[in-house]
């Protein structure tokens, strides 16, 4: 293996990555209530693997051609984003807001949660997500363009550890914030950074 192109793809996927966008952001709060974390990292992190190893092996070059399809993409992505993004500054102002239960007795799940609303709400966050598109797919998939024919395997590769270490780290790691979340206060303070991250970002886009 090519291991020098391996760390340029780790590199550049670890800057892209670790950052608290809508997906993250959402994979942090299921982390936090403990509710079908490894279905979320499993569906996070295949779904990185798939647009990394589109985006390097030329599909970027096919999306470039066709911008109409990149501004469609964006604008449901936005929609989508503000949506969400509004939702959860109204669950950052209700009174009656969830509190999280950290009592041994009441582990592992505090809140139960249906298993398909946050299957399809995690696709939604990732297939959904402009970002995901621009960061994953076009950004890290033209990087690994310029790696020679050889190297851009290893340069996936690369790319790809670091989003499954990620993922399981935000995902199963956010469980040492749950004593915080006892007090709907802690919810209703994440809910409304969320939501105004969210909708900042959603309006930054909005071109």
């Amino acid at each position: 293996m090519n291991w020098l192109a391996f760390s340029h793809g780790a590199a550049l996927c670890a800057s892209l990555i670790v950052t608290i966008g809508a997906q993250n952001a959402f994979v942090l709060r299921q982390g936090i209530m403990r509710s079908h974390i490894g279905k979320i990292v499993l569906l996070c992190t295949l779904s990185d693997f798939l647009l990394i190893g589109a985006g390097v092996g030329g599909a970027s070059v096919l999306v470039e051609r066709y911008p109409t399809f990149i501004h469609a993409l964006l604008y449901v992505g936005l929609a989508y984003l503000a949506w969400f993004g509004i939702s959860a500054l109204m669950r950052s102002l209700r009174p009656g807001h969830a509190i999280l239960d950290t009592d041994a007795k009441n582990d592992p799940a505090p809140a139960a949660q249906r298993a398909l609303p946050i299957v399809l709400m995690t696709l939604a966050f990732t297939w959904l997500n402009p970002h995901v598109y621009l960061d994953t797919f076009l950004l890290i998939g033209t990087a690994g363009a310029r790696e020679a024919q050889g190297s851009r395997a290893a340069f996936a590769i690369g790319a790809m550890s670091v989003s499954a270490v990620w993922f399981v780290a935000l995902g199963y790691g956010a469980r040492a914030l749950a004593p915080l979340f006892r007090r709907a206060t802690a919810w209703r303070v994440l809910d409304g950074a969320i939501g105004s991250m969210v909708l900042l970002l959603a309006v930054t886009q909005l071109r």
